[in-house]
């Protein structure tokens, strides 16, 4: 039976949530949906959470990550948080370049950096 439990860690910075993404391929419906009860919750735990996905393990990523990214992203919006990804391979970076995802979502080459852009707001 697959493993339905979320891959992610998070660690808490003074002024944000960094949640690490810990699978290689975020492809499949029952992980997506793993993924969305882990991050939602954290996102609503705290109205207007500062929260960085990291993206440093990831190798594939479906078409329907790409949406939960987007609700994700609604919902720290409507929270009056913000969101920053970083560490996204080539690979995927060219998907959010073709869909325009990259003109959308802040994304950052690391964690740090990604940390940063917080503090300069």
């Amino acid at each position: 039976m697959a493993e339905i439990n979320p891959k992610i860690a998070v660690v808490y910075t003074e002024n944000a949530a960094v949640a690490t993404l810990i699978d290689q391929k975020i492809l499949e419906e029952i992980d997506i949906h793993a993924l969305e009860n882990s991050i939602i919750p954290l996102v609503e735990r705290k109205q207007g959470i500062n929260l960085v996905l990291d993206f440093s393990n990831v190798e594939f990523l479906s078409s329907s990550a790409l949406g939960l990214l987007i609700r994700v992203s609604k919902k720290i919006y409507e929270s009056n948080g913000q969101l920053r990804l970083c560490a996204i391979s080539d690979s995927i970076m060219q998907i959010f370049k073709i869909t325009r995802l990259d003109k959308i979502f802040k994304i950052f080459p690391d964690r740090q950096q990604a940390l940063d852009s917080f503090e300069n707001v």
